[in-house]
C-alpha cells in the first residue's frame, strides 16, 4: 500500500542508516515496527514509543510488506 501520491512508506538511502528500510521522512528502521509486533506489543505501544511515524504509515508498511510476501490484497491464484 502505497501513499496517496502513490510512493511507498517506506525509504532506502545509503546516506540514512546505512541503507537500512525507514519510515519515509523519518529515521525510524521499518524492522522496529516488526520487532514490535512480533514481540506482541499492541501497534499503539510502537506508535507511542516512535512518535514521527503515524498510524496510516504503521498499516501503509505492513500492507506493503504483505503485497510483498503474497501479492496485492484481493488476488488469489485460480484453484
Amino acid at each position: 500500500m502505497a501513499t496517496p501520491t502513490g510512493a511507498s512508506v517506506v525509504s532506502i538511502d545509503p546516506d540514512i542508516l546505512s541503507g537500512t528500510p525507514v519510515f519515509r521522512g523519518t529515521r525510524v528502521p521499518v524492522a522496529a515496527l516488526f520487532d514490535h509486533l512480533t514481540a506482541g506489543d499492541p501497534l499503539e505501544e510502537f506508535l507511542e514509543g516512535f512518535p514521527a511515524v503515524t498510524r496510516e504509515m504503521a498499516l501503509a508498511a505492513i500492507a506493503e510488506a504483505g503485497e510483498a510476501l503474497v501479492g496485492p490484497r484481493g488476488a488469489r491464484p485460480d484453484r
